[in-house]
């Protein structure tokens, strides 16, 4: 049997008459996955609020047409915020945290392949975050666009240093992004336990190994993007203005060429968790373990394909653009793969209704209506009608939040009696569940119809016509509605983590190696693996007569 790794110990820190397993110390020195991706978890709802606060204030301004709640300088910098955030320091950190805790679990490994580096990209993230917030204090937060398009991010148009804040601290936390999912690459294919073959491995783990290598080839776009801007903004150098030679237009290639591709990569670790989620409830093995692995790697590889259909408006013309659509679309073949997959599995299974379920089969719904309004955009006369409306809104919602978040969720109410050692209170979390996903559908379906009569996005305020102000009006008291879930979610959580029921070490009678182990698990994850001859060895391990 391969020899099992073991995290670093407490040790006493020189000089000082403290150790690192004392109270904050113990979480601050920590380099034991468990605990790094705890923080991680934290670390995102801590910006959700932050992020969720930000947005309620830009609903507030649009409740009413000719709104004067906020001034136009203050709303271009909380929808710039709320975007930057949400994508870089809510959805990325979540699902690294996932990532972190589970995958030495879900191998038979005691920690990732290097502990420290684990460490040093999480406070990357960590001060990253912190960085962009400084800028509220510094002289003005970024006011372009979470995608912070040119020549709106040059000196000229946004003097403030916000967009000097948004660079570096972009920069950062992407250091720390790639640094990490090397980590996985390494700690994935050299530390899986020696019976543990590719094709046992556990779908969820193989969604973060594609997803890892995906994350390798789209971050240095954005990375380059980001250090020219700054250049451009401190040394005037000019690569995105046409005055010195420059191109606009280059830094949506450059954006793009990372930020479709990031799409995927906060989706492909959220398939992993359904394929997980989907067999566990429904009592049945998943259907199509090698499809879905393969759809995986064909979204990574599409998805350096399709950057093209956010700028079918900037006139590349026609042979371009088809090129594109067409790519667009057939990008959509591998994602339904999945959902049929995912279908297959529940068709005839005994199925448990838990939370973590819900939001699984709620996923299916959402996601399909993001995918579906999604399609509609690689239709390049429809692109052009829909551009930078609010359809647009509407759309990217149903994927993050109907995808992503869903997802995040989902995971959230299967793992956390493996993370915590308790279980949630399961009436209040219904509630929750219902709670969230109609003030989310209030919030962001009326958006579609407002894209179609031709509300602009980013606008600070609008005029009053027919139905745009009953319209706003319902999507804001559904962000509202949303925001207060959101705090319900917390209480039971937190109220779980003090008081919650003790949970076993399988209290969903799952089939992989994480719960094998005590939760939550010791800093030594295990001792001893038990045989992984199947994707479901745990199970074969419960019931040797019925074995796969």
């Amino acid at each position: 049997m391969k020899a099992i790794r073991l995290p670093e110990s407490e040790k006493p820190i020189p000089g000082l008459s403290v150790s690192t397993n004392q109270g904050l110390l113990q979480w601050i020195s920590s380099v034991d996955h468990k605990q790094i991706g705890i923080m991680y978890l934290w670390l995102s709802v801590l910006f959700l609020v932050m992020g969720g606060c930000e947005i309620l204030l830009v609903r507030l301004q649009l409740v009413v047409p000719n709104n004067d709640f906020l001034d136009p300088e203050v709303f271009n910098q909380l929808f710039t915020m709320h975007g930057t955030t949400m994508i870089f320091f809510v959805a990325m950190p979540a699902i690294f945290g996932f990532n972190t805790y589970l995958v030495p679990l879900m191998i038979g490994a005691n920690d990732m392949a290097y502990p420290r580096l684990n460490a040093f990209s999480f406070w990357l993230t960590f001060f990253g975050g912190l960085m962009l917030y400084f800028s509220f204090l510094a002289g003005g937060a970024p006011d372009a666009g979470w995608f912070n398009y040119a020549p709106l991010n040059q000196y000229n148009y946004s003097s403030s240093p916000g967009i000097d804040y948004y660079c570096s601290s972009l920069l950062i936390a992407g250091i720390g992004t790639v640094s990490a999912s090397a980590n996985f690459i390494v700690t994935i294919l050299k530390y899986r336990v020696g019976t543990m073959s590719l094709k046992h491995m556990p779908l969820f783990v193989w969604m973060v190994l594609i997803n890892s290598f995906l994350i390798l080839a789209a971050f240095p776009a954005l990375n380059a993007a980001l250090a020219m801007l700054l250049l451009d903004r401190q040394l005037h150098a000019h690569f995105f203005t046409a005055i010195g030679g420059g191109s606009a237009i280059l830094w949506q290639h450059l954006f793009w060429l990372f930020g479709h591709p990031e799409v995927y990569i906060v989706i492909l670790p959220i398939f992993g968790i359904f394929s997980e989620i989907f067999p566990v409830y429904s009592r049945k093995p998943i259907f199509g373990y090698n499809f879905i692995i393969g759809s995986g790697m064909a979204i990574a590889l599409l998805a350096f394909g399709v950057w093209i259909h956010h700028m079918f408006a900037t006139g590349l013309g026609n042979t371009v653009n088809g090129f594109f659509a067409a790519s667009s679309m057939l990008i959509g073949i591998p994602t339904g793969v999945k959902i049929f997959n995912w279908l297959a599995t529940m068709y005839g299974g005994a199925i448990r209704f838990k939370v973590a379920m819900m939001f699984a089969v709620a996923f299916l719904v959402e996601f399909t209506i993001g995918g579906l309004s999604g399609i509609s955009f690689a239709i390049i006369p429809i692109d052009w009608q829909l551009t930078d409306t609010y359809y647009v809104v509407a759309h990217l919602h149903y994927v993050f939040i109907g995808g992503t978040l869903f997802g995040l969720l989902s995971g959230l109410f299967y793992w956390f009696p493996k993370i915590s050692g308790r279980i949630p209170d399961e009436r209040l979390s219904k509630w929750f569940f219902w709670l969230f996903v109609i003030s989310f559908n209030l919030t962001f379906l009326v958006q579609h119809a407002l894209g179609a009569m031709g509300m602009a996005r980013r606008v600070y305020t609008y005029p009053d016509f027919a139905g745009w102000g009953t319209l706003n009006l319902i999507s804001t008291t559904g962000g509202f509605l949303m925001g207060i879930s959101i705090g319900l979610l917390v209480y039971i959580l937190v109220k779980a983590i003090r008081k919650g029921v003790q949970a076993p070490a399988d209290p969903w009678d799952a089939s992989t190696l994480e719960w094998t182990t005590s939760s939550p698990p010791e800093l030594k994850n295990f001792d001893q693996v038990i045989p992984v001859n199947s994707t479901r060895p745990f199970r074969d391990f419960k019931r040797p007569d019925d074995a796969d």
